[in-house]
């Protein structure tokens, strides 16, 4: 406590450093989960390619969907840890701008970061309380939680789409069950309707010129 039962203002450089610390731990916490995730779903791809031996098509769909959800899972994740490492980057800066005017300086960077952070279960209860911190310092604005927002992943995630399933089937099976990905369509082939079609004339340069000066006299 400081004179008159105020407490003294915290060393920004000290704050900044803080910050840095816990965003860093949070990403180690966050790689540990991937990793945890990964194994999860190596046991899970053996118990579906000993389920297509015995041709249960149920299980393996269920087995499937798990994978799907855990893939899913492990992208949330890298993209989360972009957004720790770009806060991170712009704390750094941060660092500099203090060095040069004394004082920290807001960011949108930072906002728009830890509004999605916010979004993950797994490091959102740390960013409320970063965020918090930030805005005391003037680095952020007031935001919204949104850390319910997620609820619509989970649901989509629920409902893996089919041909998602199919792939991972055929994937991990072989091709015994499920079925392969689409081939690439390939862009600008011409069908076989447009190749037996006679080929419209182009109009020679004195048409082109009478078209120009219609449209200009009509502009006029």
């Amino acid at each position: 406590m400081g004179l008159f039962g105020k407490s003294p203002e915290r060393n920004p450089k000290e704050m900044v450093n803080e910050w840095s610390h816990k965003l860093r731990k949070e990403g180690y916490n966050l790689d540990r989960q991937v990793r945890a995730i990964q194994r999860e779903e190596e046991k899970i791809k053996r118990s579906l390619k000993e389920a297509a031996t015995k041709n249960d098509k149920q299980v393996c769909t269920i087995l499937a969907k798990e994978i799907i959800r855990s893939r899913k899972a492990i992208n949330k994740i890298y993209t989360s840890k972009a957004h720790l490492n770009s806060v991170q980057l712009q704390m750094k800066n941060q660092l500099a701008t203090l060095r040069v005017a004394g004082s920290l300086q807001k960011s949108t960077e930072v906002m728009q970061a830890m509004q999605a952070l916010l979004r993950l279960p797994e490091v959102a209860a740390t960013m409320q309380e970063l965020s918090k911190e930030m805005m005391k310092a003037g680095i952020i604005e007031e935001m919204l939680d949104e850390t319910m927002s997620g609820m619509e992943d989970e649901e989509e995630m629920e409902e893996a789409a089919q041909s998602e399933v199919d792939k991972v089937l055929w994937e991990l099976t072989q091709g015994k069950l499920g079925e392969a990905p689409a081939p690439p369509t390939s862009v600008g082939a011409p069908s076989t309707s447009q190749q037996e079609e006679e080929p419209v004339p182009e109009p020679d340069e004195s048409e082109l010129d009478e078209m120009q000066s219609r449209l200009e006299s009509l502009r006029s």
